[in-house]
C-alpha cells in the first residue's frame, strides 16, 4: 500500500494515522486489513459510575418528588460524563474500527435517552454488535429500552398499537422509503406489542399486552412476532442494498456508486454479516481510487479527534469537548431526530466553518478567538455563551507538540502537507503553502489544519 493509500484506509476505518504507525508493520494490503479486523476482535465496554442508582427503587420515586428530582440531575451530569467518556474512547480505542463502527451505526439506529443507564447500555449494545450479526443486531435494538422509550414500542400494545417503531424500522433502520406499504407499518407494529423493560433496563416481555393473531406482512400471513418480522424484513435484499448504500456513502464516498454498492449488497445478502461486508470494501481496489479520497467533509467529531489524534491535546475541562461539540454541531448522545445528522455539505454553514478554520489555532496554541460581529453564531447557546465570556472563546489545553515531533520525525517539514492533507491541493493553495516559513514544524502543522482542506478527508 502507497502511504495515500495508507493514510485514506486509517482515516476511514479511524481517524487517521501518523507516520511513525505507519512504520510499525507491513503495508501489504491484506495484512494491514487483517490488523485492523483482529485488533477490533474484542470488546470493551464503556462504563462510566452510576453507582449512585444503587438501592433506587422506582416506587420510592412516585413517593418522593423530592429524591426524583435529585435523580433528575444527577441523571443529567452523568449524560454529559458518558458523552466527555464516549470522546476519550474515540480519542485513545482500545479496539479502533470498533469504535469506528459505533460511530457509524450510532447515526443510523439513531435514538436519545436522559437515563445515563440506558443510554450507556444502548450505546454498548451498538458497540457490541458493530462488527458482527446484522440480523442479531436489529433484533437486540428493537429491544433496547433507549429505543423502547424513544420510538414509543412501551405504549405499542394490543388494542392500541403504536406505529413509530415498525415505520422507523422499515424506513431508516432496514430498507428505506418506498418499500413498504402503510398496511405493512400497521400490521408488523401489532407484531412488537408487548415490547417493554424495567427499571434497569432489561427487556420485558409483557405477554398480555401482545397481540397473538395473524398479520398479513409482506403479502404473507403468520402470527408474526418482532423477531419474525425482522427476519421477514432481512429476506427481501432490498436491505442489504440500503445498508450497503449508507455504509459505502459513509466510508467510501458520499457520492453512491451503484455497480460498487451492488457488489457490496451481494456480499452482504449471503450472511449480513457486517465484519464480511467491510473487508469486501477495505480490501477492493476502488475503495483505494483517487476520486475516493480526500472528497468527504469531516463529521465534527471526526474533524476534532482527528486534530487530537495528530497533535495529542489534554483538555483541563470536560465542558470545553461538550463546548466544541456544540459549536461544531454534532452532539454526542443528542442526535437532531430519528433520521440522525445528514452529514458531509450539511455539516458545514457560515458559522461552522469559520469555527473550524480558527479551531486549531485555539486548541493548539492556546489562543482566544475574539468576534468582530456579535451576531456570527446565530444560536441561542452560542449567544449566551459568548456573552458569558464576553467575546472570546477560551478553551483550556495543553498540547503535547513532543509527541508529535516525536512521531513525524521521519516527516520532513516541506512534506507535511502529504500526510496532514488527504484531498488534492488546488494550484492557488499549493501556491500559498509555498509562501508560508517551513522554520517550524509545529506552527507548519497548525497553517495546514486552519486550511478549507483539512476539513475533507
Amino acid at each position: 500500500m502507497t502511504q495515500k493509500e495508507l493514510q485514506h484506509l486509517y482515516w476511514r476505518s479511524g481517524f487517521g494515522i501518523n507516520p511513525k504507525q505507519e512504520m510499525s508493520g507491513s503495508n501489504n494490503r491484506k495484512q494491514v486489513v487483517d490488523r485492523l479486523f483482529e485488533s477490533s476482535k474484542n470488546t470493551s465496554k464503556l462504563d462510566i459510575d452510576l453507582s449512585y442508582l444503587d438501592g433506587i427503587n422506582p416506587i420510592d420515586l412516585k413517593k418522593y418528588p423530592s429524591l426524583a428530582k435529585e435523580l433528575r440531575e444527577k441523571n443529567k451530569a452523568r449524560i454529559l460524563d458518558l458523552n466527555h467518556a464516549w470522546i476519550e474512547r474515540l480519542i485513545h480505542p482500545k479496539e479502533l474500527l470498533r469504535e469506528r463502527m459505533t460511530l457509524f451505526w450510532a447515526n443510523h439506529f439513531v435514538c436519545r435517552d436522559r437515563n445515563p443507564q440506558h443510554a450507556q447500555q444502548y450505546n454498548n449494545t451498538l458497540r457490541i454488535h458493530a462488527l458482527g450479526d446484522f440480523r442479531t443486531f436489529v433484533k437486540a435494538v428493537s429491544k433496547e429500552a433507549a429505543m423502547l422509550k424513544y420510538l414509543n414500542g412501551k405504549q405499542n400494545r394490543k388494542r392500541k398499537p403504536n406505529e413509530n417503531f415498525s415505520r422507523e424500522l422499515m424506513e431508516l433502520f432496514t430498507l428505506g422509503e418506498g418499500h413498504y406499504s402503510e398496511k405493512d407499518i400497521k400490521e408488523s407494529a401489532r407484531a412488537f406489542t408487548g415490547y417493554n423493560h424495567n427499571f434497569k433496563g432489561e427487556f420485558v416481555f409483557r405477554r398480555y399486552q401482545h397481540d397473538y393473531g395473524f398479520k398479513t406482512f409482506f403479502g404473507k400471513t403468520s402470527k408474526y412476532d418482532g423477531d419474525t418480522i425482522i427476519d421477514k424484513i432481512l429476506e427481501n435484499k432490498q436491505c442489504a442494498r440500503f445498508i450497503s448504500d449508507k455504509i459505502y456513502r459513509y466510508f467510501v464516498n458520499p457520492t453512491p456508486n451503484k455497480t460498487h454498492i451492488e457488489a457490496m449488497a451481494n456480499i452482504f445478502y449471503k450472511d449480513y454479516n457486517i465484519e464480511n461486508l467491510m473487508r469486501f470494501v477495505f480490501m477492493s481496489d476502488w475503495f483505494y481510487d483517487q476520486a475516493n479520497i480526500g472528497v468527504k467533509i469531516k463529521s465534527p467529531i471526526e474533524f476534532l479527534i482527528g486534530m487530537v489524534k495528530t497533535v495529542p491535546v489534554t483538555f483541563e475541562r470536560k465542558k470545553d469537548l461538550l463546548v466544541i461539540q456544540r459549536l461544531l454541531g454534532q452532539m454526542l448522545l443528542d442526535p437532531p431526530n430519528v433520521a440522525g445528522w445528514k452529514g458531509h455539505k450539511a455539516w458545514i454553514d457560515a458559522n461552522t466553518i469559520m469555527t473550524r478554520l480558527k479551531l486549531p489555532s485555539v486548541l493548539l496554541n492556546n489562543a482566544l478567538i475574539s468576534l468582530k460581529e456579535y451576531g456570527d453564531f446565530n444560536d441561542k447557546f452560542k449567544k449566551q455563551y459568548f456573552k458569558r465570556s464576553k467575546g472570546k472563546l477560551p478553551f483550556k489545553t495543553i498540547p503535547d507538540w513532543e509527541a508529535f515531533l516525536n512521531n513525524f520525525k521521519s516527516v520532513k517539514t516541506d512534506d507535511l502537507a502529504d500526510i496532514i492533507i488527504q484531498g488534492s491541493i488546488n494550484n492557488g493553495i499549493a501556491g500559498y503553502l509555498k509562501t508560508l516559513s517551513k522554520s517550524s514544524k509545529r506552527d507548519f502543522c497548525v497553517q495546514l489544519m486552519s486550511l478549507p482542506e483539512y476539513q475533507m478527508c
